[in-house]
């Protein structure tokens, strides 16, 4: 009998394995997206430039793998703003070109799952907000798997619908310069 009970606990976390695996497929079908991981944060130097938050020793921090789906014609991100240039909050050189770039470029970072390994590196895409629409250009990846440590530029990872650009992208947009932070937009492939 403790044979059979045995057996059937087995198969009952078998089945909730497999239950768990499967609702972590359909979520990203549907362009939804779990933390694959958390991160331990650990406070060093912050470079608090465009008001970038920093790491804060004991708190966890979600790692993303994911993004949500891009969604052909607009997908709805969250836009931050950062330095790319060296010493800039935004940590190391950029990953497509390993150059640091200025504040008056039009350039962006996108989160790891629209990053896509590198596969949108040097190609342009549309940003849509406040009723206008640029064009810019990736050469980074916005970590959302990595974080709190100087490459990063001590910042924890970015969440996962992060499109981060220069100052020359927030302003193209119409973006007050007291607006630093985060703001809704809109994304697409040119």
């Amino acid at each position: 009998m403790a044979l059979r009970s045995r057996d059937a606990v087995f198969l009952l976390l078998l089945a909730l394995l497999n239950l768990s695996s499967a609702a972590a497929r359909y979520s990203r079908m549907l362009g939804q997206c779990s933390p694959a991981a958390y991160l331990q944060g650990e406070p060093h130097g912050c470079n608090t430039e465009h008001e970038s938050k920093c790491c804060m020793s004991g708190r966890s921090y979600p790692r993303y793998s994911c993004s949500p789906a891009v969604t052909g014609h607009q997908t709805t991100a969250t836009m931050t703003v950062n330095s790319f240039a060296g010493g800039g909050d935004g940590g190391g050189p950029s990953e497509c070109d390993q150059k640091y770039h200025g504040d008056d470029e039009m350039v962006v970072a996108l989160s790891t799952g629209w990053y896509e390994g590198g596969s949108r590196c040097s190609k342009n895409i549309r940003i849509e907000a406040n009723g206008r629409s640029v064009l810019a250009r990736v050469v980074d990846e916005c970590d959302s798997m990595n974080g709190c440590d100087s490459l990063h530029g001590f910042q924890p990872p970015c969440a996962n619908d992060v499109v981060d650009v220069l100052p020359a992208v927030w302003e193209a947009l119409g973006m007050n310069g007291d607006d630093v932070g985060k703001y809704a937009i809109t994304w697409s492939d040119a």
